[in-house]
């Protein structure tokens, strides 16, 4: 026997659809003191029983909104889903902190040939070889299709079936923590994608009152927003408690609208605190934001949201348009010395300083003696800002080897919670393009349509692959055979000396923004952390700084030379220093 419950605020009558076609469709009770719920007890159901729901009078068999499981697709009926039937073997695992850890970001359908959950699996021995700290899952949430980047997921709480379902995902996270392994997931309460999204049948999931660019916002602030509130901090606490997740990356909070007293981010950051409490374990909300606001990371005690970490793109533009020289769209502001230099002491460029992009002021400061440095996660490249390229081309498209392993330096050895995106350790030559698996003819064209006008304007219009083609998402499938050729094996070998070095030196975990010092000159700069330091020369001539060190703890050319009182470098070269 199964309890089913359903909020639908708006209906007059709820049934249940059971059986084959939904043909057995039973009476569900308005519950007592919950306006708004439906339920019922159903006889002879149970795990593996497909249901749905039926509004009204109407025909339509809609999924749950809470669906756990759903092996039919979107629009196909929900299955229930056991939770204690799997058997985990985490018992003795109670999590990785975030302070010093070094996070890996992967898109499930692309990381492995297979693209599912047991692939992944079967290559977390290179991830542990690696010295990563977790590996963070790009959107696993079911959407329409079989392959897509996961943003446009409408059962939040039903693992992707392709992907392998509610078992696949306990799989690997049980197998991520049997190798000493966090994993990360990333979820979108900003929206849900366009087809399937059944919620709005329901209650009032969304409203006017506020727009995003997907339309009209999710309801945290207007009439029945209690519900709404609930169902997504509901949610997050699933994926926790019941995936044994470690923590969940927050996708675009800049488009969560609440102008409520408390915003549902800080009841969130509150929940989780608490279910963290009581499962003894490291649990951690991290945000995806563009408005550099240091409130969403600053403690409640202090008139902050009290969230643990927040993505930083500033300090990828620094050092993305130092190393290529772009100059476009958003990184119109960067590419000095002076900026990137901005960036890894304070975190942001734009703390209240005129944006050119946007043209206006931007951002807040961060309070550099208060504010630890691991609560800002940064990359030099994530699935945004290689995706949303026009043809999804990776940086080693464009820098040589040398200056890949300057940016990694900078990157690892920096004073944040460094990310690499999969096969960024090995300067993996295959793209990661935008790609999409829509159904609905009409929805596909217009996918691709507008994908080719979002570029026309950079005079890209010819290099943007067509999201909808299958070759688009092959393509973006890594190359296993990669890491073992000689090129590629260098830069293996390089990210795991640096990570290595990260881990052996408290002065690269040291969470105190005060102690980090950045001088450059044009082409130059030297970051200190305590008594060691990164000396990168970007240009391509060798020159001297001026460098107080006693020995060399790595460095990406033979003809670096350490003198006293100074540092020859090679021309496009970086060493690290003691």
């Amino acid at each position: 026997m199964t309890w089913f419950e359903v909020w639908a605020p708006g209906a007059r009558r709820v049934r249940i659809a059971l059986g084959e076609g939904g043909r057995d469709r039973r009476d569900l009770e308005p519950q007592d003191g919950r306006p708004g719920w439906w339920q019922a007890h159903v006889p002879g159901t149970g795990h593996g029983t497909d249901y749905g729901y039926v509004l009204d009078d109407g025909g339509d068999v809609l999924p749950d909104p809470r669906s756990p499981w759903q092996p039919h697709g979107v629009h196909g009926p929900s299955r229930v889903y056991d939770h204690d039937r799997f058997e985990w073997t985490d018992h003795a695992w109670h999590g990785r902190p975030l302070p010093g850890g070094v996070l890996y970001e992967l898109h499930v359908g692309t990381f492995t040939p297979e693209g599912t959950f047991d692939a992944v699996i079967d290559r977390l021995d290179h991830l542990v070889g690696l010295g990563v700290d977790a590996i963070e899952l790009l959107p696993v949430a079911a959407f329409n299709g079989e392959r897509g980047w996961g943003y446009d997921g409408v059962d939040l709480w039903a693992p992707h079936e392709p992907y392998g379902g509610p078992d696949g995902l306990k799989r690997l996270v049980d197998a991520a923590h049997a190798r000493g392994l966090a994993v990360i997931l990333d979820v979108v309460y900003n929206h849900l994608g366009p087809s399937g999204n059944y919620l709005g049948r329901f209650g009032p999931y969304f409203t006017d009152a506020h727009t995003t660019p997907w339309g009209p916002a999710v309801n945290f602030d207007q009439e029945g927003a209690d519900e709404v509130r609930a169902f997504v901090i509901d949610n997050a606490l699933m994926w926790l408690r019941d995936y044994h997740l470690d923590g969940l990356r927050l996708d675009a909070v800049h488009a969560i609208r609440d102008d409520g007293a408390v915003h549902v981010l800080e009841e969130l950051a509150v929940a989780v605190d608490g279910l963290a409490a009581h499962l003894g374990r490291h649990l951690y909300l991290v945000a995806e934001s563009d408005l550099n606001d240091p409130r969403l990371v600053t403690p409640r005690e202090a008139g902050g949201y009290g969230l643990h970490a927040q993505w930083d793109d500033d300090v990828h533009h620094a050092m993305h348009a130092l190393l290529t020289g772009e100059r476009q769209g958003y990184y119109c502001d960067f590419g000095t010395t002076a900026a990137l230099a901005k960036a890894l002491t304070g975190a942001f460029v734009h703390d209240g300083t005129f944006s050119t992009y946007r043209g206006r002021r931007h951002g807040r400061p961060v309070d550099r003696q208060r504010t630890p440095a691991h609560r800002f996660v940064t990359f030099l490249q994530n699935h945004d800002q290689v995706g949303n390229r026009a043809a999804g081309d990776r940086n080693g498209a464009s820098l040589s080897p040398e200056l890949l392993k300057v940016g990694a330096a900078l990157l690892l050895l920096g004073p944040f919670t460094p990310m690499l995106f999969m096969g960024e350790e090995w300067g993996a030559s295959t793209p990661w393009a935008y790609f999409t698996d829509h159904p609905e003819p009409d929805l596909g064209r217009a996918v691709t349509e507008g994908r080719r006008r979002e570029f026309a304007r950079y005079d890209w219009e010819d290099e943007v692959p067509d999201p909808q083609a299958v070759d688009t998402f092959r393509r973006s499938v890594l190359d296993w055979a990669e890491p073992g050729k000689e090129h590629h094996r260098d830069l293996l070998e390089w990210h795991r000396t640096l990570i290595g070095l990260r881990k052996g030196h408290p002065a690269f975990t040291d969470p105190r923004l005060t102690e980090v010092d950045v001088t450059g000159g044009a082409d130059w700069l030297i970051m200190r952390r305590g008594s060691l330091a990164v000396a990168a020369n970007l240009g391509d001539r060798s020159i001297t700084l001026p460098v107080d060190a006693d020995r060399a703890l790595l460095l990406s050319d033979p003809a670096i030379r350490l003198d006293p009182g100074a540092v020859s470098l090679a021309a496009t070269s970086v060493a690290v220093l003691s």
